[in-house]
């Protein structure tokens, strides 16, 4: 009972036998629960069916049952696979996982709020949000001393306002891992960057606030200095100078993210010494300028001037010209054996070869194709003679990379077989999978068991996996 996962939709005998649409599983579950407190105890992971109803969203139902099996679990650490949208308002859920002091991760979805709207015609911020509203927030946050990884992430406008972040920080004392997204400038800005409490992982993404001298200002932070990984993804840097202040001041970084449009640039001004960025610590880049520039260049000859020790694998989707290719170890073939059945992908490049793209697919073809180029070259000779006499002479085939780099060039996503490389907050909520089952699991691969077919067999269900809230950093 340490780990709890009910996936899918319930089986027919069940919603006949209980005389429910849906639920009866978790029914059971919470039947169980309460009547044997001492195997509640043990329940530290929890995964309820995420199934939308035919509004498109969880029922009011589904979600209270939830929260009464949380209340059945003292010990729960953590709530996977089910996540619902707060909009300021009460709901039994949210308390719920709120009065469980041990609970490890937390993701919040802000969605709008009737009132805030209104208020928001009348005024400007700060003080949208009124003092019931914020006291509440914050009172969530109360009994989560163990709480380390946190997920804060408008939707439809939803709104959590500078103050009310600041407050949030305070009250978690063991946060080490901090995800924060979409939220407006007036929320969240260079001076709420600033509040950050010492974290290990950051990723701060379409925080439209926070500026080149907010990301300066952080590197040069205390609090800062702890951080093993950062991820700056559509906050559109606009000076290389930022990047490398970034690198050389947080001296424990290991992986690293940038992603955004345009390039980051030098001062027109700046006496150019390499390498232009570095760090001794990172083993992991994760480069996309979509835009071409002089970034990928910048990076590139800073990998080649030693600049990253450490470094042993770079991932650039947008790598247009193959400049950060050619700094790492070559590789023999880029191209997957399932980029050939990539039809939807293969039509978007047809219509627009030339356009820019973020997608793996069309980084892995060209790529792929820059290798083949370079292969219809003579790299080098080699001559055998003898006495003086030439015997034989090899020509080796040309090749894209540096001979003796450590660094490996990859154009592998986070999530499996996914064309996005990077892991985004959709990937979490993408919800209604569990209900439009296709080659679902129906236990087949227990069907050796000698009890037979009536032991194994199962109704039909998603093959649900579990996305670790560490994938995202």
């Amino acid at each position: 009972y340490d780990t709890i996962h009910i996936v899918g939709n319930d089986s027919p005998a069940h919603v006949k036998k209980f005389k429910m649409k849906s639920g009866a599983r978790l029914r059971l579950l919470r039947r169980t629960l309460r009547g044997r407190r001492v195997l509640a105890q043990y329940v530290h992971e929890l995964k309820v069916p995420d199934i939308e109803s035919e509004a498109g969203d969880k029922s009011k139902e589904t979600i209270d049952l939830v929260a009464s099996i949380v209340m059945a679990c003292p010990n729960l650490e953590r709530l996977v696979g089910f996540h619902t949208s707060y909009d300021h308002n009460f709901d039994r859920l949210t308390y719920a996982l709120s009065t469980r002091k041990k609970l490890k991760e937390h993701v919040w979805i802000i969605g709008e709020n009737e009132e805030i709207t209104i208020r928001s015609h009348k005024q400007l911020p700060p003080g949208l949000m009124d003092s019931r509203q914020a006291d509440a927030f914050l009172h969530f946050h109360e009994m989560w001393t163990s709480l380390n990884t946190l997920f804060l992430h408008s939707q439809n406008m939803g709104i959590l306002e500078h103050d009310v972040f600041l407050g949030v920080f305070s009250r978690l004392p063991s946060l080490q891992h901090l995800y924060i997204s979409n939220f407006d400038i007036d929320d969240f800005n260079d001076t709420t960057l600033q509040a950050l409490p010492a974290l290990q992982s950051l990723r701060l993404q379409d925080l439209h606030g926070i500026t080149d001298q907010g990301l300066s200002r952080l590197a040069s932070a205390p609090a800062s200095q702890t951080l093993r990984r950062l991820s700056l993804i559509n906050l559109e840097v606009m000076s290389m100078l930022v990047v490398s202040k970034l690198l050389a001041h947080l001296t424990e970084l290991e992986r690293f993210t940038l992603i955004q449009e345009n390039s980051p640039e030098l001062p027109s001004d700046a006496l150019v010494i390499q390498p232009i960025v570095a760090s001794s610590s990172v083993s992991f880049v994760h480069w996309d300028i979509l835009m071409p520039g002089s970034g990928n260049d910048d990076f590139a000859n800073s990998v080649l001037a030693r600049g990253f020790p450490a470094l042993r694998s770079i991932r650039s989707p947008s790598d247009h010209q193959g400049a950060l290719q050619a700094v790492c170890r070559p590789r023999a073939q880029i191209v997957l054996a399932s980029d050939k059945y990539s039809f939807a992908q293969r039509t978007a490049l047809a219509k627009d070869p030339n356009k820019y793209l973020r997608t793996l697919f069309a980084a892995r073809k060209k790529a792929q194709e820059r290798l083949e180029e370079a292969r219809k070259t003579s790299q080098f000779k080699v001559v055998v003679d003898e006495d003086g006499l030439i015997q034989q002479v090899y020509d080796f085939n040309g090749f894209i990379g540096k001979i003796g780099s450590k660094v490996t060039y990859t154009l592998k996503p986070d999530v499996p077989n996914s064309d996005k490389a990077v892991i985004d907050i959709g990937d979490l909520l993408d919800a209604g999978k569990e209900s439009n089952v296709k080659d679902g699991c129906t236990g087949l691969w227990n069907a050796s068991h000698p009890t037979g077919k009536k032991w194994w067999s199962h109704t039909e269900r998603y093959r649900w996996k579990i996305i670790e809230l560490q994938r995202f950093f």
